[in-house]
């Protein structure tokens, strides 16, 4: 059986950054968490824990994928980090 990866330092930059553009373009497109949450029927606290900068939460490409669906973008904007 094995354990889930840690996740490394240099990388926790990049979620931190992740969880900010989701949070970014749900506001822009007028959603709150919950209405995006049910849009991809995931729960309003894993959404929450997606955007909080002080959490480092994973998803997958399947779930970034819808998110930027559900947001009228698309993957590689909520994929573009600022230096």
């Amino acid at each position: 059986m094995s354990s889930a990866k840690e996740i490394s330092p240099e990388n926790r930059a990049y979620y931190r950054e992740l969880g900010l553009n989701i949070a970014f373009y749900r506001r822009r497109a007028g959603l709150t968490q919950e209405q995006l949450a049910e849009k991809l029927d995931i729960s309003r606290s894993h959404l929450s824990a997606l955007e909080a900068p002080n959490i480092v939460r994973t998803c997958s490409l399947e779930l970034l994928f819808d998110l930027a669906r559900a947001l009228g973008t698309t993957p590689s904007k909520l994929l573009e980090f600022r230096d």
